[in-house]
């Protein structure tokens, strides 16, 4: 890659989306972004935004840069006409390939593969500038389609967001190691803090103080099961023979809570299960501060954002040890890594950690939790992970 040091440069960013919905990609490509103009702040920006519309909802309450461009092409998403999904992704490509062609940035990241960044490459031919991959987790795992793998194959420099996702990738395909860098997901701190349980919610639940409660924040899609929410809802049966008073708080909407509900009634948890459906920004920091331990045994994460959110809140955390959850629990010093498929399993970590038994001490350790947490993962180090990784690619 070319050295970042004209006068004037011009960085092109390909999101999914960053307003109007907030998973790990969109907050991953908002930090990015933010990180970017802090380390570049007379650079032009322009924002190619697959799935937002100028009328999406700022969510995350972004605040950017006045040459900060954006381009929607998110009018159509969901369109259930294919021609017209099919005519405006054709359309989106010309526009961010002719204005490449015009302004010639110096650098082009997309923080997700797909078929969208094939432009990139064909793009690359034509004018050799350099473009980076960001890879999350499922949509790199098991890669097949020819047209992505030649994306990776060819793209100047990859980023993975959690070291399973790299080693995985450089297992599964044949690249050169040092094209894959790991730049992991980060949070805002000062969004997620140690607090009391909040008495709003307390009564909003109808909780007493002193009840130990589970908390799970997550899409509640039909294609999540891999999140791990039935496990727990199954451990649950074996945890309330031990804690009786035990409630589980499961956060998040889809379409797929028609089927939680099933088991909820199978399982016969109505009394102690709770499903609170869209939960506002504003108080997404007050239920990890509700909760006694989070948990999300996923077989299928990239990262988990929320393990960062929940530990900066002084949380025990437990997690899976099977995908990119090892990564922000320092693969167990930090929380509590479970077999996720084991119900059983499951169901003995959580009752230890409910207890006060479970053997590693800095799970109630709140304060030291959250300042471990802030050191590896925050906003700044991200920042900082960022900047030398365009100083070492660069030269």
């Amino acid at each position: 890659m070319t050295s970042l040091t004209p006068q004037k440069l011009r960085f092109y960013l390909l999101f999914p989306n960053i307003f109007g919905y907030m998973g790990g990609i969109q907050v991953y490509s908002a930090a990015l972004l933010r990180s970017l103009q802090d380390l570049y702040p007379n650079a032009e920006y322009d924002v190619f935004l697959k799935y937002d519309s100028p009328n999406s909802l700022n969510l995350q309450k972004l605040n950017f840069l006045p040459q900060t461009r954006f381009h929607y092409f998110g009018r159509t998403h969901g369109e259930s006409n294919r021609l017209r999904r099919y005519l405006t992704a054709i359309l989106s490509v010309l526009k961010m390939f002719w204005l490449g062609l015009w302004q010639r940035p110096n650098l082009i990241i997309t923080t997700h593969l797909d078929l969208y960044s094939f432009v990139f490459e064909i793009f690359k031919r034509f004018t050799g500038i350099p473009y980076w991959v960001t890879l999350h987790g499922l949509e790199a795992w098991n890669l097949q389609n020819k047209f992505l793998k030649f994306v990776l194959t060819h793209a100047n420099h990859i980023i993975a967001v959690s070291h399973y996702t790299r080693d995985r990738v450089l297992q599964e395909q044949s690249f050169d190691a040092t094209r894959i860098t790991v730049l992991p997901n980060t949070f805002d701190a000062s969004r997620f803090r140690i607090t009391p349980k909040p008495e709003y919610l307390l009564k909003r639940y109808g909780l007493s103080p002193t009840q130990p409660v589970i908390l799970t924040v997550s899409r509640l899609d039909r294609n999540t099961n891999y999140k791990g929410y039935n496990t727990i809802l199954e451990s649950l049966v074996e945890v309330r023979k031990h804690i009786p008073n035990v409630h589980y708080i499961l956060v998040g909407k889809g379409d797929n809570q028609p089927q939680i509900e099933v088991l909820i009634k199978k399982l016969n948890l109505q009394e102690c299960v709770t499903l609170t459906g869209f939960v506002p920004e504003q108080e997404l920091c007050d239920h990890y501060n509700l909760c006694n331990v989070f948990a999300l045994p996923s077989t299928g994460e990239g990262f988990g954002i929320v393990y960062l959110e929940a530990l900066a809140c002084g949380k025990p955390v437990l997690a899976g040890n099977t995908d990119g959850s090892a990564d922000p629990l320092l693969h167990g010093e930090l929380g509590c890594l479970v077999s996720p498929n084991d119900v059983s399993e499951v169901a003995k970590q959580l009752i230890h950690i409910l207890q006060g038994t479970y053997p590693n001490p800095v799970l109630y350790q709140p304060e030291q939790l959250r300042e471990k947490v802030i050191a590896l993962f925050e906003l700044h180090q991200f920042q900082q992970q960022l900047s030398n990784l365009i100083l070492k690619v660069a030269k």
